[in-house]
């Protein structure tokens, strides 16, 4: 493999792992408040929201990357405003990326963490506050330790969630190499001109990624 085959290989593997890495600890840190209110209070339009929170898991990446693409576009206000707060549009950029990682990987981080809040307690958590424990001690030294394994679970499936997307991905960041070019999208491209080669060793790669994140999934479950 020549050095240029090398680097072409490596580049997709390191900016999949840094579009996953941002989009699990930005959906991470995001989905704990919105999981810990959702398990907890009962109010008007519940169901309709959480049904909103789910969507993405259930619509096409394609969709939902034409979604981002109108919602986040050069023609709509909110696309107009990050150009010029930033002096770029969003679109067909790295943080497009990371955006549609963040979108698609969310339902599951939400979920397996409100799953996490909802194992706990209540009457362990009342004692505590009985005790004379503020709800942020309450949070901290019983919900989160209790709900530790889902925690570790939570952000795993966030990260392989994001480190694979590929639909919503191409259509909002396109395929651009050594910018937005994920593993997915280059081994879409690769497996469309036909260098099999490239498409193997990528394949084996995330294959071996993602198995590993898995194994620390299983692992901390049993």
């Amino acid at each position: 493999m020549t050095n240029f085959e090398l680097e072409s290989f490596i580049a997709p593997i390191i900016i999949s792992l840094k579009v996953a890495l941002t989009a699990s600890i930005v959906v991470f840190m995001f989905s704990i408040p919105l999981a810990f209110l959702m398990a907890r209070k009962k109010f008007p339009g519940k169901s309709i929201l959480e049904t909103f929170f789910m969507l993405p898991m259930v619509l096409p990446p394609t969709v939902v990357g034409f979604l981002l693409l109108i919602i986040f576009g050069r023609n709509s206000w909110f696309g107009q405003t990050i150009e010029w707060l930033f002096n770029q549009p969003l679109i067909f950029t790295w943080w497009a990326a990371v955006v549609a990682a963040v979108v698609v990987s969310f339902p599951l981080v939400y979920q397996t963490l409100k799953s996490g809040f909802s194992s706990v307690e209540k009457e362990i958590e009342n004692a505590a506050r009985n005790s004379g424990a503020s709800e942020w001690q309450v949070f901290r030294y019983i919900t989160t330790p209790l709900s530790f394994k889902f925690f570790i679970t939570a952000y795993i499936l966030g990260f392989a969630r994001g480190l694979g997307e590929f639909g919503a991905t191409i259509m909002f960041a396109g395929n651009i190499p050594n910018k937005t070019q994920t593993i997915s999208t280059a081994i879409y491209l690769a497996a469309d001109t036909g260098n099999m080669t490239l498409v193997w060793l990528w394949v084996v790669s995330i294959i071996l990624i993602s198995f590993f994140m898995l194994w620390v999934v299983n692992r901390s479950n049993n």
